[in-house]
């Protein structure tokens, strides 16, 4: 394998807040040029065996993922985890207590909603939801599209559930040394996912990517769905500079939501070492 792969390594299925079951994620993969994919639920497993099955009846090589929520700096950071073992226990316990405090955010995000006059928020959102643990912001984002209080998510996540505006519940979760521990234990990389997304001044986004690093994080994400072409370059030097392996992938969630699909990104950098050089022991091979 080389830098030069269309590898799509960070989407989403209907285990987590995904539109798309992870056989019909495989074949959109497949379909779309795809040569090595991984189904990254949000703090979830449950769908590795699925999309591995899946991708093995598409000729397609398949790494195992999960992306983990992480607190940062008061700041929610996903860590994506590739080629681990899907059966490893402490990390499936790990993601177990992530999700648990899923389910109470989401009653005080709709009541905050309820409070401007947004009623049902909670049982409207569950509607969406195909893993009732996994309720997320992106669940009341369709709920508001879907009863038209915003014409599309990109309103949604202008005028609420974001800082500052109503349904904005803060929420807790893994340590970075949690999520990194859990991924490296059950034998995989960790990678810091669209590490442009966080909005962190310098001095933060360097103590993220130096803990990451001590942690024993391998990986960052420099091309990807919400990475502008200068950023792919700003991130390229980053995981130079840290001595990290670049990771590829659209952060595909649904054909209607997503402005990138499956497959469709530019390549890595010809300069760095992808992510999947170091985890080629772990790939399961195109059928």
């Amino acid at each position: 394998m080389t830098t030069y792969l269309n590898a799509d390594l960070h989407c989403h299925s209907v285990v987590s807040d995904g539109t798309l079951t992870p056989e019909d994620l495989a074949a959109r993969a497949k379909a779309n040029g795809v040569e090595l994919w991984a189904l990254t639920d949000h703090d979830e497993i449950g769908g590795q065996h699925r999309a591995a099955a899946a991708a093995h009846s598409q000729g397609l090589a398949y790494l195992t993922g999960t992306e983990i929520s992480v607190t940062f700096a008061d700041t929610t950071v996903h860590i994506v985890g590739l080629g681990f073992d899907p059966d490893n226990t402490a990390l499936a316990q790990g993601l177990a207590a992530t999700r648990g405090g899923r389910g109470q955010r989401a009653q005080e995000m709709a009541a905050q909603l309820a409070q401007v006059g947004i009623a049902g928020a909670y049982e409207g959102a569950l509607q969406f939801v195909g893993n009732p643990e996994l309720i997320s912001r992106t669940h009341f984002a369709r709920f508001l599209v879907e009863t038209k209080v915003c014409r599309d998510t990109a309103e949604v996540f202008r005028k609420y559930l974001i800082d500052g505006k109503p349904g904005y519940v803060p929420h807790r979760w893994a340590t970075l040394g949690d999520a990194v521990r859990w991924i490296t234990e059950a034998g995989g990389v960790a990678v810091i996912a669209h590490p442009a997304r966080y909005k962190f001044t310098a001095t933060e986004e360097y103590a993220l990517f130096s803990e990451f690093k001590a942690h024993g994080g391998k990986g960052v994400e420099v091309v990807t769905g919400s990475h502008s072409a200068a950023e792919y370059l700003t991130y390229a030097d980053m995981a130079q500079e840290f001595g990290l392996a670049a990771s590829r992938g659209s952060d595909f969630h649904s054909p209607d939501e997503s402005h990138t699909d499956l497959g469709a990104l530019p390549l890595l950098p010809g300069h760095l070492t992808p992510v999947w050089e170091t985890l080629a022991h772990r790939v399961r091979p195109a059928a």
